[in-house]
């Protein structure tokens, strides 16, 4: 029998597929509804990345919609946040990380609903 984490992870998969951020969707019902700590969900979605993301990169390579300039440009400003987060998980502690995040979901939503340019 289909369990209901089954059909949450395939639904995200589907809304991931489609552009929605079916990742942060994931962990919502991880540590939401299935009650899973924030660790153990973050790890559970990595490694549902990881599965997602070879698959699509190849569609999208496929399909030449990867632009190599701004991959560039990704890497050269994604590396270097990479290094100063890291930095900042063993400075900041646990409540510090929560807030900062919490921020940051507040800054994306409110650019998303603001912005021209994604319709």
């Amino acid at each position: 029998m289909i369990g209901p984490s089954f059909l949450a992870g395939w639904a995200a998969g589907i809304l991931s597929g489609m552009g929605v951020g079916g990742g942060t969707l994931l962990l919502v019902w991880l540590t939401g509804i299935a009650g899973l700590s924030p660790a153990e969900a973050a790890l559970y979605n990595l490694l549902y990345f990881l599965c997602c993301a070879p698959p699509a990169l190849v569609d999208h390579l496929r399909h030449k919609r990867v632009d190599s300039r701004a991959v560039f440009w990704s890497l050269c400003g994604g590396l270097p946040a990479c290094l100063a987060v890291q930095h900042l998980i063993g400075t900041a502690g646990t409540e510090g990380l929560r807030v900062g995040f919490s921020c940051l979901l507040i800054l994306v939503g409110l650019r998303e609903l603001t912005a021209r340019d994604h319709l």
